[in-house]
């Protein structure tokens, strides 16, 4: 299961600087291509961000993390590289 944590953390960061890159780079410059991508990889990042927020749930239930511990894992998913962090720090 730890492994599946770190790769959806892994994917949730991508997903975020992604999201992050369309909206600085791409909105500016071509606005169709911004429209044409903002909702699938709008969607992939808000799936991948439940699915962090699950197994990070999970995680706290299963090996008894304190708050501070979930706190930081949770915040992390919403910082750029933040998750990049936890999954090479924190798990």
């Amino acid at each position: 299961m730890t492994r599946i944590f770190k790769i959806v953390a892994l994917l949730e960061g991508i997903s975020l600087l992604v999201l992050f890159g369309n909206m600085l780079f791409l909105k500016p410059t071509n606005l169709e291509l911004y429209k044409t991508l903002l909702f699938p990889v709008g969607m992939a990042h808000g799936l991948l961000f439940i699915g962090y927020i699950i197994l990070a749930t999970m995680f706290k239930m299963e090996e008894n993390w304190s708050f501070k511990k979930y706190f930081q894992v949770c915040i992390a998913s919403v910082i750029p590289f933040g998750t990049f962090y936890v999954e090479k720090k924190i798990l």
